[in-house]
């Protein structure tokens, strides 16, 4: 294992982040922060609620399960589409580096600068609602898997994206529906039963049900199908990855 070349690839896309703090640090917590004033307190002090549990603090989960989709599909994508626009592609490629130790160290950063995101706006959102972490391991689990997970399909898209256009187009017009029709402002139990049943087939509806049940053991599904559901999504998007490193899909021309 090329100890150096992964510190390398996840210090130069680290460093970026700092080169970039407003966007990549500032503008998602002021968003979310948004959120919470608009729903959280004038919104959710009119309405019941849920479960037990104030609406204010029932979205928090799913709020930063939005936040940490975006970011880490955003900063996944990005971190390996920008070498495929430059060209300096072919000089990682030709480099003694392996593919597992390219992957890990854009991976690995992708997903450390959502955790860093989702952490600060959990913390944030402490100040604007009651937020209570029942199970503590079980949400640093359920919050790691989706960051790996997710800034791996990020790093995906961005080798399969041929433009800009492609490489938005999961993050601002995918994600954010999936995750708004996932439960993150509501429990489906409120739905009507055939769109109850259309939920089911929302894969997001899992991360943020069993990201919110490790904090107040209330979910739409048990937390044993979330967890199942996400180590599902990550295996298939690693045997995609090594599929496309394989037969150098959209890397050799």
């Amino acid at each position: 294992m090329n100890i150096e070349a992964i510190k390398s690839i996840y210090a130069f896309e680290m460093a970026r982040t700092r080169r970039t703090l407003l966007q990549s640090i500032v503008s998602p917590v002021i968003t979310t922060s948004l959120y919470f004033i608009v729903f959280g307190a004038a919104i959710g002090s009119r309405m019941q609620e849920i479960q037990g549990v104030s609406y204010g603090a029932f979205i928090a989960p799913g709020l930063i399960m939005l936040t940490l989709l975006n970011q880490c599909i955003g900063n996944g994508s990005f971190g390996i589409y920008f070498p495929k626009f430059t060209g300096t592609i072919y000089e990682i490629l030709s480099s003694p580096i392996s593919t597992l130790e390219i992957v890990i160290g854009y991976v690995g950063a992708a997903a450390t600068k959502g955790l860093i995101v989702g952490t600060i706006i959990l913390v944030n959102a402490s100040l604007f609602v009651d937020i209570s972490i029942r199970h503590p391991f079980m949400m640093v689990l359920f919050f790691v898997l989706t960051a790996v997970s997710f800034s791996l399909f990020g790093f995906m898209i961005g080798i399969w994206a041929k433009d800009f256009e492609q490489l938005n187009l999961f993050p601002m017009l995918i994600i954010p529906p999936l995750v708004f029709l996932g439960g993150s402002f509501y429990s489906i139990d409120m739905l009507p039963p055939f769109w109850q049943a259309v939920s089911h087939f929302n894969p997001v509806l899992y991360l943020v049900s069993g990201f919110r049940w490790s904090f107040y053991e209330i979910a739409d599904v048990s937390p044993v199908v979330s967890l199942v559901t996400v180590l599902g999504f990550l295996a298939v998007c690693l045997t995609i990855t090594a599929w496309i490193f394989k037969t150098g899909y959209k890397l050799k021309n």
